[in-house]
């Protein structure tokens, strides 16, 4: 027989730790670590390289539509954003192209405290002479927490 967590349990994990976080997103280029590290990743400081994206006029994004639901369809619980995440007024003038967005908590404002929580790689690279960048909101979720 197999274990099974029941998908509402599911959901009230994701939801218990997500709720009243300070979620952010930050635009990494191809020279992130982020596309590959996982073990041993605490804090957005354990990353051998982030590659935060350094166009003029950059910053990362706070999140502000997030949600959170129970999805009994494909088992899990999803977390995604209702508004599409957007880096405007880049400069255009970035070292490399982007390679996608790090999600993370905001504990501080110091990459020692701040929690990372998941790492989306772009389907394809965005050319660093962009002047923004849209991460479109997702119908197949940012974040999800699945049977083990």
């Amino acid at each position: 027989m197999a274990s099974k967590i029941p998908n509402r349990a599911l959901y009230n994990i994701l939801l218990a730790y997500m709720s009243g976080k300070d979620i952010r997103a930050r635009l990494v280029m191809t020279n992130t670590t982020c596309d590959t590290e996982i073990d041993a990743i605490t804090n957005l400081s354990d990353y051998t390289t982030i590659d935060v994206g350094d166009a003029t006029g950059y910053a990362d994004v706070q999140l502000d539509t997030e949600t959170i639901t129970e999805n009994d369809a494909d088992d899990r619980a999803d977390f995604d954003t209702i508004a599409n995440i957007i880096f405007a007024g880049l400069s255009g003038d970035a070292t490399r192209d982007y390679q996608g967005v790090l999600l993370y908590e905001y504990v501080d404002g110091t990459d020692a405290n701040d929690i990372p929580l998941y790492f989306l790689d772009f389907t394809s690279d965005i050319p660093k002479e962009a002047t923004q960048v849209t991460v479109p909101s997702s119908t197949t979720n940012l974040l999800q927490v699945t049977q083990g």
